[in-house]
This record gives C-alpha cells, sequence and structure tokens, in this order.
C-alpha cells in the first residue's frame, strides 16, 4: 500500500544543511497498524509529513497503492492527499467557532459531496466515535478525549485508504488516551491503515508493528530497545 524507497529530505539554508531522513526506506502494508518512535529530532514528523503529502522528498521514492506520488505536481498530490489520507493531529484543530457536525463537514466540502451524502457521513462517523448525540455541540464543551473522536470523525467521514496520527494522544490524561487507542484499534480492525507517531511507549506498544527512527533512519532493534531508547530522549 505505502512504500518508501531511500528517501531522503533535507532543509537547506544558506549557511546550513540539515538531512532529516536518510535513505528512509519501508512498506506498510494495507491493513496494518504501526506505531513510530523516536528521540525527538529524530525525523518521525518528516517522515509523516512526507507520507501525508504535506511536504515533498529531497530524493528517493515514495509510492501509494502502486503509484509513484514523487512525480505528481501540486494539484494531483493535494487530490491524493484529500482522498486517500486522513489526519489526525495532538492538537486536534477543530475550529472553535464551528459545532461538531460542521467540524466533520469541512473537509467533505472540499471534496464537493452534496448536502445528503455529507449528512449521511458525518451521522455515521458520529455514531462510531460515539458522539452522535452532540453534533450541535462546540469544542469548547467538550472534554479532551471527545475533542479528539471529533477529529478522527473528521478524518474517517472522506473514508480515507490510511490514518496518519501524529501523537494522537498527547494532550490526554492516561484514562482518555487509552479510550482513544481503543477507537484507533477498533478503526484498524474494521480494516483501516493507520500509522501513528508517538512518545506514549505503551500505547506504541500496542501496535500491530513498531518502528523505531534515528537520526532520519528506521532501526531494526528489538521492541524492547526500542522503547528504553525513546524513553531516554
Amino acid at each position: 500500500m505505502l512504500k518508501m524507497k531511500d528517501v531522503c529530505k533535507i532543509y537547506r539554508t544558506d549557511t546550513v544543511e540539515t538531512h532529516a531522513l536518510r535513505g528512509f526506506s519501508l512498506a506498510v502494508e494495507d491493513g496494518e497498524f504501526v506505531s513510530v518512535t523516536g528521540p525527538s529530532g529524530s525525523g518521525k514528523t518528516t517522515f509523516l509529513n512526507i507520507a501525508g503529502l504535506l511536504e515533498e522528498l529531497t530524493s528517493g521514492v515514495y509510492e501509494l497503492d502502486g503509484r509513484d506520488i514523487s512525480a505528481l505536481n501540486d494539484k494531483e498530490r493535494s487530490r491524493v492527499r484529500n482522498e486517500k489520507i486522513g489526519f489526525i493531529f495532538q492538537s486536534f484543530n477543530l475550529i472553535p467557532e464551528l459545532n461538531v457536525f460542521d467540524n466533520v463537514d469541512v473537509p467533505l466540502r472540499y471534496r464537493g459531496f452534496d448536502a445528503k451524502e455529507r449528512e449521511r457521513r458525518i451521522m455515521s462517523c458520529l455514531e462510531r466515535v460515539g458522539l452522535a448525540s452532540r453534533p450541535k455541540h462546540f469544542p469548547a464543551q467538550l472534554s479532551g478525549g471527545q475533542q479528539q473522536r471529533v477529529a478522527i470523525a473528521r478524518a474517517l467521514a472522506g473514508e480515507p485508504r490510511f490514518l496518519l496520527a501524529d501523537e494522537p494522544t498527547g494532550n490526554l490524561d492516561t484514562h482518555m488516551a487509552d479510550s482513544v487507542l481503543d477507537l484507533l484499534k477498533e478503526i484498524n480492525e474494521a480494516g483501516t491503515t493507520i500509522i501513528m507517531v508517538t512518545h506514549e511507549l505503551t500505547l506504541a506498544d500496542r501496535a500491530n508493528r513498531n518502528l523505531f527512527v534515528r537520526d532520519g533512519e528506521i532501526h531494526d532493534e528489538p521492541p524492547e530497545l526500542h522503547l528504553a531508547a525513546a524513553a531516554t530522549a
């Protein structure tokens, strides 16, 4: 489904050249739940941004569903991103002036669905995340865990091929974090591929596969070494 081979990402200024990813290679199969851990500055977020078509790679190959994404122009990349990828962020990224229904509706409007189809998708996804009774609530009226569930519903409404989750439990207490991970596991078991960046080591271990990133490269230490290295970062 997702394949990167020898991907490099270099940030350049007039005086500094920073190698965020170095020969980064991996393959994620359809239906996997993959966690990505590693110390701050290791390249995790850069990887996620490239996977989500938010940044361009400097060199290498990125294939999604067998298509070379690195060869697409901006318009084509935007279309693929909107149709195939759902995003879940640590800070929820909800619009405070919009209620739950309208927050989930935002990306669907960009896709051009008619009102009836948008409502069907929105209510179906709110039901899925346990918030079907709160479509008229505003973000400020919800707990952190509920806000993250709205963000997950928004990501699911477009029926993406896979979800990219960037520290999805970073702003939540332990109970809420476990609840959100339970929901992500259910979504994965229903067939959606998930790639999750996290510093929460016990949560990372609940994924089906763990990757450890250091200095812009994937390392193949045993999982217990992954967790120990991340814990000391």
